[in-house]
């Protein structure tokens, strides 16, 4: 099985339409440094173009032809809380509920997760994700190391999980953490540990991707490097 997605919005009305929901930045004079997750100055996201897709197999066909395995999927979860069209809610409702049947269907508790590969657009919403996150994750969520891929490659809508899924699987592959860059001004509501200094070389053996999206759908994946 193949999943996955692809984009490609640059286009009249994909831009305007964002821009007339004041999702997009307007740091036109300054783009390299746009989009910053978790950032005091963040004032909306970079769109971006792209595709990410995998290969999900039964292990043991994977093994039988020998396959290159990068990690395996534990868990997912999926929520949509039709709370708003474009707005989470204050509570984080939805994605705490997704994370946590994302865990609960690994058998995982949260201490066992090494990293977060977070949604993280560059909008107000990123509090309410790191709201979600200390709700899930309690004293823990301090100690998570929590990547924003978007960042460094902007929006990518519809192939954004597909594309930082894939990434995500690199870093467990090798042991790599990948930062948030821009973040230069941290929001006070946006306290955790989001790998601002550079990438980080650390063992992962877990983790946890979230992807959200208008209209209150949640999505999370569990993921895991597979020994032996």
């Amino acid at each position: 099985m193949l999943a996955g997605g692809a984009e490609s919005a640059f286009t009249p009305l994909t831009v305007s339409g964002f821009a007339a929901a004041r999702a997009l930045s307007s740091r036109n004079d300054d783009p390299e440094h746009a989009s910053r997750p978790f950032d005091r100055d963040r004032d909306g996201f970079v769109l971006g173009e792209g595709a990410g897709v995998v290969v999900l197999e039964s292990l043991e066909r994977a093994k039988a032809r020998k396959a290159l395995i990068y990690g395996e999927i534990l868990g997912y979860g999926m929520t949509g809380d039709a709370y708003h069209i474009t707005a989470p809610p204050d509570d984080a409702g939805g994605a705490v509920r997704c994370m946590r049947m994302a865990l609960s269907n690994a058998g995982l508790s949260p201490s066992e997760v090494n990293h977060i590969n977070a949604h993280a657009t560059s909008t107000f919403a990123d509090k309410i994700e790191t709201k979600a996150l200390k709700t899930v994750f309690g004293d823990q969520a301090a100690k998570i190391p929590v990547s924003a891929l978007k960042s460094m490659m902007g929006h990518l809508l519809g192939a954004a999980g597909g594309v930082e899924t894939a990434l995500a699987f690199m870093s467990l592959r090798h042991g790599l953490i990948l930062p948030t860059i821009n973040l230069e001004n941290p929001d006070p509501e946006c306290d955790l540990d989001y790998v601002s200094e550079g990438a980080r070389k650390q063992d992962v053996k877990v983790i946890l991707k979230n992807s959200f999206g208008f209209g209150g759908t949640n999505a999370s994946l569990v993921i895991s490097r597979l020994d032996g």
